[in-house]
């Protein structure tokens, strides 16, 4: 099983920036794309940015420019430099990881528990 930690959020006023952090742990044979969603109250989670193994990025509109995805294979960690945060991002934040546990199984999605990130006006 692949275990996913998110670090970093909490409680920033609008126009700051915070930087989350997600480390994958536990028996992991290969990852292949990462990413964060994030699920606001009283919505549907939504995709936030995603980067492959091969460093190749893909944002939503609403946070392009602003936020940035980054990625440390050697430490099955990937990051989100959240920059000139609106009070639209509130939002807890989820890490996922579309990664094999071992040789012998399929690439499955694996998701954190969340980290809450605030925005106050």
């Amino acid at each position: 099983q692949v275990q996913l930690v998110e670090s970093g959020g909490g409680l920033v006023q609008a126009g700051g920036s915070l930087r989350l952090s997600c480390a994958a742990s536990g028996s992991i044979f290969s990852i292949n794309r990462m990413g964060w969603y994030r699920q606001a109250p009283g919505k549907q989670r939504e995709l936030v940015a995603t980067i492959t193994s091969g460093g190749t990025t893909n944002y939503a509109d609403s946070v392009k420019g602003r936020f940035t995805i980054s990625r440390d294979n050697a430490k099955n960690t990937v990051y989100l430099q959240m920059n000139s945060l609106k009070s639209e991002d509130t939002a807890v934040y989820y890490c996922n990881a579309n990664a094999r546990a071992t040789m012998w199984e399929d690439h499955m999605d694996y998701w954190g528990k969340g980290t809450l990130v605030t925005v106050s006006s």
